[in-house]
């Protein structure tokens, strides 16, 4: 399967804007759960892309971005409740989500246009 780079850098870059966003938090219980789950949804996304762009055959392809698609989804979700709890970084948090919700856009499409060349 082709792997887009654009992709692939886009996932990453999203990756590294919220490991600095979790890194600057303030300490408690809470953020740091959170910031935990944040981080692991938000790598796993570049990851699995690129495990998919790498995959053996389109079945494969198809099970790693979807993959992709769920750890977007709850990206998405500790993101909003991050900014629920706490609005000081506000703006930043709102850029996120925003990029999560077009990163889960651009995985549903993929993962229809694979399915409908099986």
């Amino acid at each position: 399967m082709a792997e887009s780079k654009d992709l692939r850098d886009r996932t990453k870059k999203f990756a590294v804007r919220v490991i600095r966003l979790v890194d600057q938090r303030s300490k408690s219980v809470s953020t740091d759960v959170i910031g935990r789950q944040l981080v692991r949804s938000a790598t796993s996304i570049g990851a699995n892309y690129r495990a998919a762009c790498r995959g053996r055959s389109p079945a494969e392809f198809i099970a790693k971005l979807q993959i992709a698609l769920e750890e977007s989804d709850e990206s998405m979700y500790w993101l909003e409740l991050m900014l629920e709890l706490d609005s000081r970084e506000a703006a930043e948090v709102h850029e996120l989500i925003t990029e999560a919700d077009e990163l889960t856009a651009i995985f549903v499409s993929s993962l229809k246009t694979a399915r409908s060349k099986l």
